[in-house]
């Protein structure tokens, strides 16, 4: 069964992190992905934007895909559904991301225990704002 890390190593990943792709990360201001996205941008992280058919959200060049980010990405977030995690994890670990985290309401055990057999901090079922603010504030 899959067990989130504890808050002490939540906390550090959050003071480590200071990239963040945003898979899912709707334009529309209305969508949890967009004030989610907004609330770490305004804390201080590079949010940067993986939707298709998007110009740019947030002010930041959106990419179609994890692999067309250029330079390193310190985290993956994920606004999808559960079924659509595995391609997102197959970036991840063909990228060399040291972090996922799979958003509030999102499951997918399997999944999360792939990428942590190939070495990826993985939190799941959390919402980075929420702890963000609940750790580090």
């Amino acid at each position: 069964m899959f067990h989130n890390p504890s808050d002490d190593e939540i906390r550090a990943l959050l003071q480590r992190v200071r990239r963040i792709a945003v898979v899912g990360l709707s334009p529309n201001p209305d969508r949890p992905s967009y004030g989610v996205s907004r609330f770490m941008q305004r804390m201080g992280y590079t949010i940067v934007p993986v939707r298709p058919k998007v110009g740019e959200v947030l002010g930041e060049r959106a990419y179609d895909t994890l692999s067309e980010v250029p330079d390193a990405i310190d985290l993956v977030n994920v606004f999808r559904r559960a079924e659509e995690i595995d391609p997102v994890i197959d970036a991840a670990i063909a990228l060399k991301v040291p972090a996922v985290w799979i958003q509030l309401g999102i499951v997918n055990e399997a999944a999360a225990e792939r990428a942590r057999a190939a070495g990826i901090t993985v939190v799941m079922d959390r919402c980075i704002k929420i702890e963000y603010a609940r750790l580090c504030r």
